[in-house]
């Protein structure tokens, strides 16, 4: 009988922030592929596109024309899946059938007026501002007392449906707390009680120590392949100080934040040599207007190719119907990135 290997053997993960399992099969990725292979787009764009609704200046579809913003950029989304409006409602709903109406305000974020760039090729400056964006829209979405939860959040690549290769990100403010913030909320919360301690403070130290998924640190953050990672190059930033929101981030810490950005970004790009697609997001305390120690800023990137620039993983079959599972180990696809170069390939072919 052979010793567990995890690289080599299927084995079952815990994910304590979402209270699931994962199983993973590392000797799968040895098979040959004859999946989808994804069109890569060119990415020859100018750095004003005229055609472009989110380049400064132009005129999106309502009509309104967007002001000569020089640096990030913020509106109401044009079609917003929420609506600021309350509506008269009454609950006649049964426990199979139930239903609320829910309120909430959502945002685009221009991260830079030009069109041709993404989030690793901006100066680190510039990511700083949107940082900072990010801050001042939690604190004033926030303040709405019918909005307790804002989920800042960024699809890039037309593989992640993104309609507008322009730089940007989202931010959808709601009165409920989404299903899978309720969830590491409920989760984080009970750790918390039990333990006097932030859940992924104890588990960034433990990983530290261990440096076996660590891609990259700075003096205040930390990248990882988490240990129950589901997608094959997903990450998560987390603060090394235990605070629950954006805005309590200090000078240096929102310095060392953009910093991380671009670094894990720039890791992505390089690893297939393609303008690398993900959703990303910040999970952290909700606005409800209660104290939240068991919150611990964190961020996730969760991104679909599996094996090149062409191909990706889907969610299906086994996965829909029973758990989520992986063929790479984690440790391996943090190896993998934790080895790429710091220093963009667009930048080496530049030069």
């Amino acid at each position: 009988m052979q010793n567990f290997n995890p690289n080599e053997h299927p084995h079952r993960r815990y994910n304590p922030l979402l209270d699931e399992w994962i199983l993973v099969s590392p000797h799968r990725a040895k098979r040959p592929w004859q999946g989808q292979n994804e069109k890569v787009a060119a990415d020859n764009r100018p750095e004003y596109d005229p055609t472009c609704y989110l380049c400064s200046g132009n005129v999106r579809s309502n009509g309104i024309k967007n002001e000569e913003y020089t640096d990030c950029y913020v509106f109401e989304n044009d079609f917003s899946a929420l609506l600021q409006e309350e509506v008269l409602f009454e609950n006649h709903s049964q426990p199979l059938f139930q239903q609320k109406p829910e309120r909430g305000i959502n945002k685009v974020v221009c991260f830079s007026p030009k069109h041709n760039l993404t989030l690793p090729e901006m100066e680190l400056a510039d990511i700083e501002k949107v940082v900072k964006t990010w801050a001042a829209q939690y604190i004033e979405l926030g303040s709405h007392d019918y909005i307790n939860y804002v989920q800042i959040f960024e699809n890039k690549g037309s593989v992640m449906g993104c309609s507008n290769p322009h730089p940007h990100g989202q931010i959808w403010a709601q009165s409920s707390l989404p299903t899978q913030v309720e969830k590491t909320q409920k989760n984080l919360l009970s750790y918390y009680i039990k333990n006097n301690s932030s859940l992924l403070k104890d588990y960034v130290e433990e990983e530290l120590k261990l440096q076996k998924r660590i891609v990259i640190e700075n003096k205040h953050f930390v990248v990882l392949v988490p240990f129950w990672a589901t997608w094959p190059y997903e990450t998560m930033i987390i603060s090394k100080r235990h605070f629950g929101n954006i805005i309590a981030m200090n000078k240096e810490e929102t310095s060392a934040f953009a910093a991380i950005l671009k670094g894990i970004t720039v890791k992505y790009d390089n690893l297939f040599e393609t303008s690398f697609p993900y959703s990303s997001g910040i999970h952290q305390a909700p606005t409800d207007r209660v104290l939240h120690p068991e919150w611990h800023f964190h961020m996730h990137f969760y991104p679909p190719l599996l094996r090149s620039a062409t191909v990706k993983k889907f969610m299906v079959g086994y996965e829909m119907l029973g758990e989520a599972q992986r063929d790479i180990s984690p440790e391996q696809s943090a190896e993998i990135l934790r080895n790429l170069s710091d220093i963009h390939y667009k930048t080496n072919t530049l030069s």
